[in-house]
């Protein structure tokens, strides 16, 4: 089992969730990753969803300073 990746590319969920914590919007990602839809990044968003909901994803720590 590797990183999930989004249907018929290469690209991990890891990646594209990294773009938009960076601050890409939804449009500079279909622009610069042609083969995405965005259908595809509506599933990614749907997988994380999942994630979470399932208790696999936690919401950030809290790093004390």
């Amino acid at each position: 089992m590797g990183k999930p990746t989004i249907k018929e590319t290469r690209l991990a969920v890891e990646h594209i969730i990294s773009l938009l914590a960076q601050g890409w919007s939804e449009q500079e990602i279909l622009d610069n990753h042609p083969q995405l839809t965005k259908t595809s990044l509506q599933a990614v968003f749907a997988y994380i969803q999942d994630c979470m909901h399932d208790g696999l994803l936690f919401g950030p720590s809290r790093k004390s300073a």
